[in-house]
C-alpha cells in the first residue's frame, strides 16, 4: 500500500474543510468551538483510500486565518502535494499567497488547484478567476499544475478532482523506510482503554508495536502499545503515514505538540542550527541578531538570527546564518524551516537546515563549510561532518540522526570515502583521515616530550596518553595499531627509536643499587633509604630501580622494596628445600627460612602470592611453583 500525504492551503472561508468532506465523507473540523463558529481552527484530518490503485491518501486540512498560521505550520511538515483552494466569489486573498510562499519554502514539488464554491458565480467570473490563479502560481511548484472548479455544496467535479489526486499522488515517490524512525507530534490527547495518544505523519523509517520508543527533547522513554493508519490498527507503521501511537506509561501532560517521537537514542536536540535562509519577496529587511519566530516539523520557538558576513538581508535574498533558538528543538541536516517576524507576525521566508550541531570554527571556515552542506554531494556532506568530530569520531547511528538520508545512502557514502582513504573505521566509528593523522602526530609527540622530560623511564603510561590527547578507548586502540613508530609494551608507550642511556654517573648508581641490594639480603632497604645511602632524590632512585627490573637485575616486591636477583634466587632455592620435608607454612616459618624480620616476611610472601609461587590458606601457604 503507497502512503501519500495531501495537505490543504488557502484564505479563511474558502472552504476547505467542506471540501475535504466531500470528497472523504469525513469532517476534518473536530473541535465543538470549530462547529460552532464555522472556521477551522486547528489541523484536521482525513483520508482517501483508493482500493484499485493499493493507494491512500492521508488529507491535513489546515486553518486559513493568519492568526493561525502557526497551527498550518504544525500541519504543513511531510506533505507530499498542497491542494491549493482559492474561492471563486473571492478570489485570491492575503493567505493564499502566504500559504503558497510557506509551501515554496518548505520545498513542497507537487500540487493542484481547486477553485471552491463555483456553484455562486457564473462561468465567464469562473474562467476570469482561473486566468487570475494561472497568473498567480507562475514561478511555483504549481506552475502548469491541474485547476479543478468544484462545488462541494452541488457535488461538481468532486469525482474529478479525487481523480486528479490519485494521479498526481501516483507519481510521487513514497518516503524511504530506510532510515531511523522520526514523527514530528501534532497531536496529544487520552482515549478510555487506551490511555495517552500521539499522532504525526512519519518523516522517515518505520516502527512496530512494542518497539521502545523516545520522546524527544524531553528525554521521555516509552513503548508503543499500539499503532492506527486511518481509523485501522497495524502492526507496522512506516514513512509517509498518519500514525496514531498508543503510548506506554506516559501522562497526556508531559507531552506537547512540537516533540518528536523516536526510535533511536542517537537524535540529539539542538539549540543552534546553521541554516540557509531564503526571504520571500516583499518583506522587511532581517537584520544580524532579529528576533524571529521558528518553525520546523510541528515544532515552534523563538530564534536570533546571526547572520554570517552580513549585517542584514534584503527581500528576496538569501544568505548563510545560525539560528540560536529558545527552546532545542530535533532537527536534521537537509530538514526546512519557516521564520516569521517577531512582531508583528508576518511570514519572512526560511530555508534548509545545513548543520544541527554545529562545531566551534574559525570564521573564515563557516561559510565555505556551509556551502559544502548547501550544495555538496551527499558524500562531501558526511566527509566534512567526519572532520568535525575529530578525535571522537562519529557512528553510522549518529550520522543518520544528524543528515536526513536512508541508510543504504550513508552506508554507501561511508563504503565510498573508507575506498578512497579520507575515512577511516575503527570498530563502529569512524574518523576522518585528517584527524587520524592529527592523532597520530599528538601521539608521537607525547612520548617525544615525555622521554625529553623522562631519559630514564622505558616510556609513558597508555592511559596517561590517551586522557591527555581525550581520545575514545577504542579509537585510541585503532590508532596505536596503525603506528610502526610507536612500540606498546603492555600499558607502556615509547617510540621506537627510543632507548634508554645512561649517563657515567647513572651507571655507577646502577652498580651502587645492585650492590646494597645484595649486601642487604633479605633485609631490603626502602627506596628512600637506598636514595639517602647514594646521595640522590627518590624519583632518580625510582627510575634506576625501573631499568634494573626492567633487564632483571632486581625484583620489585610492592612499591617501596626491591631485592637482587641474586638474593630473589637464593629466597626460591630455600624456599623448595623447605617443602621438600615440609606440605605448610607459616609466616613465622618464613621468617625464620630467610633469618629476617616479620616487616620483610610479608612483603616477600604477598609478591609470592600474587605470581603463583605459593599459594595461601588460611593462616599457612603451600608451593605452586616447581622449578
Amino acid at each position: 500500500m503507497r502512503h501519500i500525504i495531501l495537505g490543504t492551503a488557502g484564505h479563511i472561508d474558502h472552504g476547505k474543510s467542506a471540501l475535504v468532506k466531500a470528497l472523504t465523507g469525513i469532517d476534518p473540523d473536530r473541535l465543538k468551538e470549530e462547529k460552532e463558529r464555522g472556521i477551522t481552527i486547528d489541523i484536521g484530518f482525513a483520508d482517501i483510500v483508493f482500493p484499485g490503485s493499493e493507494l491512500t491518501v492521508g488529507i491535513v486540512d489546515v486553518p486559513g486565518h493568519e492568526r493561525l498560521i502557526k497551527n498550518m505550520l504544525a500541519g504543513a511538515g511531510g506533505i507530499d502535494i498542497v491542494l491549493l483552494v482559492i474561492a471563486a466569489d473571492e478570489g485570491i486573498m492575503p493567505q493564499s499567497r502566504e500559504h503558497l510562499s510557506i509551501c515554496n519554502i518548505l520545498k513542497i514539488k507537487s500540487g493542484l488547484i481547486a477553485i471552491t464554491k463555483s456553484d455562486l458565480v457564473e462561468r465567464d467570473w469562473l474562467e476570469l478567476v482561473s486566468e487570475d490563479v494561472r497568473d498567480f502560481v507562475k514561478g511555483t511548484f504549481l506552475e502548469g499544475a491541474a485547476i479543478v472548479p468544484v462545488s462541494s455544496k452541488t457535488g461538481e467535479n468532486i469525482d474529478l478532482l479525487k481523480e486528479e489526486i490519485r494521479e498526481l499522488a501516483l507519481t510521487i515517490a513514497p518516503k524511504s523506510s530506510d532510515g531511523l524512525f522520526r514523527l514530528p507530534i501534532d497531536r496529544v490527547f487520552t482515549l478510555k482503554g487506551f490511555g495517552t495518544v500521539v499522532t504525526g505523519t512519519a518523516i522517515s523509517g518505520k516502527i512496530s508495536v512494542d518497539e521502545p520508543l523516545e520522546i524527544l527533547p524531553a528525554g521521555i522513554r516509552t513503548k508503543v502499545r499500539g499503532l492506527h493508519s486511518h481509523g485501522r490498527a497495524i502492526r507496522t507503521a512506516f514513512a509517509g503515514q498518519r500514525v496514531a501511537m498508543n503510548l506506554q506509561a506516559v501522562e497526556k501532560e508531559d507531552i506537547s505538540r512540537g516533540d518528536v517521537a523516536v526510535t533511536s537514542s542517537s537524535f540529539e536536540k539542538t539549540s543552534n542550527l546553521d541554516v540557509f535562509i531564503e526571504l520571500l519577496k516583499d518583506v522587511p529587511p532581517l537584520k544580524n541578531r532579529s528576533l524571529v519566530h521558528f518553525y520546523t516539523g510541528t515544532a515552534e520557538t523563538v530564534a536570533r538570527a546571526i547572520l554570517y558576513e552580513r549585517n542584514e538581508v534584503k527581500a528576496g535574498e538569501s544568505c548563510y546564518g545560525q539560528l540560536r533558538l529558545k527552546d532545542p528543538v530535533i532537527a536534521l541536516s537537509g530538514d526546512r524551516y519557516i521564520i516569521r517576524r517577531f512582531s508583528p507576525l508576518e511570514t519572512l521566508g526560511g530555508g534548509e537546515v545545513l548543520d544541527s550541531s554545529p562545531p566551534k570554527r574559525k570564521r573564515r571556515e563557516v561559510v565555505s563549510d556551509l556551502q559544502v552542506f548547501r550544495t555538496g554531494t551527499l558524500s562531501a556532506k558526511i566527509s566534512l561532518k567526519i572532520e568535525h568530530a575529530r578525535a571522537a569520531g562519529i557512528s553510522l547511528q549518529q550520522l543518520m540522526a544528524w543528515i536526513n538520508a536512508g541508510t543504504g545512502e550513508v552506508s554507501a557514502a561511508l563504503d565510498g570515502l573508507i575506498k578512497s582513504g579520507d575515512v577511516v573505521q575503527s570498530e563502529d566509528m569512524f574518523l576522518h583521515r585528517k584527524s587520524l593523522l592529527s592523532l597520530q602526530n599528538g601521539i608521537t609527540g607525547a612520548l617525544k616530550a615525555f622521554h625529553e622530560k623522562n631519559p630514564l623511564k622505558h616510556g609513558m603510561p597508555k592511559e596517561e596518553v590517551r586522557n591527555q590527547l581525550r581520545i575514545d578507548p577504542r579509537i585510541f586502540n585503532f590508532i596505536l595499531s596503525g603506528m610502526e613508530t610507536v612500540v606498546t609494551d603492555k600499558n607502556i608507550l615509547r617510540l621506537k627509536d627510543f632507548s634508554i642511556a645512561l649517563t657515567s654517573s647513572e651507571e655507577t648508581f646502577k652498580s651502587r643499587i645492585i650492590e646494597a641490594l645484595g649486601d642487604s639480603g633479605f633485609q631490603p632497604p626502602s627506596r628512600e633509604e637506598l636514595a639517602a645511602s647514594i646521595k640522590t632524590d627518590v624519583k632518580h632512585i625510582s627510575d634506576i630501580l625501573n631499568i634494573l627490573t626492567k633487564d632483571g637485575s632486581v625484583v620489585r616486591l610492592n612499591e617501596n622494596f626491591y631485592v637482587s636477583k641474586k638474593v630473589y634466587d637464593e629466597m626460591i632455592m630455600r624456599l623448595k628445600g623447605f617443602f621438600t620435608t615440609r606440605k605448610e607454612m607459616t609466616v613465622a616459618d618464613f621468617r625464620d627460612l630467610l633469618d629476617t624480620t616479620r616487616k620483610y616476611a610479608l612483603p616477600f610472601l604477598e609478591y609470592l602470592d600474587s605470581h603463583k609461587v605459593t599459594i595461601r590458606t588460611g593462616d599457612v601457604r603451600k608451593l605452586l611453583l616447581k622449578e
